[in-house]
């Protein structure tokens, strides 16, 4: 989405098309074990979504009251030395923070100017994770942050541990559920913050690091802003 809206206000395009997916049983037999062996799993583990979801970009939306993408941060490599693979979610919390922070200083908002801060796949331990890193430099987003994989599962009736992680969480839960909240301005201003990891199979069984990063948009319904000014 970041890619789409910069070939559209370059003119390089008029309409995109963005999607993204993932499977559980893929990512488990290349990232950690082979199902077959049935290992168990730590508290802090995740479980990929089988899922997908997409979204359409068009610049023939703007005289209709259609969500806009209004400011992109990308982010950039965070290595703090997590080396477990079923701890993805403390992995990828700092790089969310810098990603975080770098948006909220270069465009001057504070947390509380959104309806809602959200996260891709950090789980309940990369949330709580974020939600304190972000006290200690001074940002509270307790009030309006949660994370795709918290929401995406039950986390009592379906034994999902720290929740749920990969492409499809986030693909699935923006395009089905908060595009949907922001057609209907139950939502209006929206910061949505991709999180992933930079590894593979061969790196997490070398025991190396997992770099990481993460990739905000602003969403926002300037029309609804402007009927409020009226």
């Amino acid at each position: 989405m970041c890619l789409g809206s910069l070939f559209i206000d370059g003119g390089a395009a008029q309409n995109v098309l963005c999607a993204t997916s993932s499977h559980f049983c893929s990512a488990e037999k290349q990232f950690r074990f082979p199902l077959e062996l049935g290992n168990q799993r730590p508290q802090s583990a995740q479980w990929t979504v089988t899922g997908s979801g997409a979204a359409v970009l068009s610049n023939n939306n703007l005289e209709k009251n259609c969500p806009q993408i209004t400011y992109l941060t990308p982010g950039k490599i965070v290595d703090m030395g997590v080396k477990d693979a079923n701890n993805m979610g403390a992995a990828m919390a700092p790089a969310a923070l810098d990603t975080l922070i770098t948006h909220l200083q270069d465009t001057g908002r504070k947390p509380s100017y959104y309806d809602a801060i959200i996260t891709g796949d950090l789980g309940y331990v990369g949330k709580e994770i974020l939600t304190e890193l972000s006290e200690t430099k001074g940002y509270n987003i307790k009030n309006n942050y949660n994370d795709c994989g918290v929401l995406i599962f039950d986390r009592e009736t379906q034994d999902t541990h720290s929740g749920g992680s990969g492409c499809g969480c986030i693909g699935s839960v923006f395009s089905g559920y908060f595009y949907k909240m922001l057609k209907e301005h139950k939502i209006n201003k929206l910061l949505l913050i991709a999180t992933g990891a930079l590894m593979n199979s061969t790196s997490s069984q070398q025991g190396e690091s997992i770099p990481s990063i993460a990739h905000a948009i602003s969403i926002e319904n300037l029309n609804f802003k402007k009927q409020e000014s009226n």
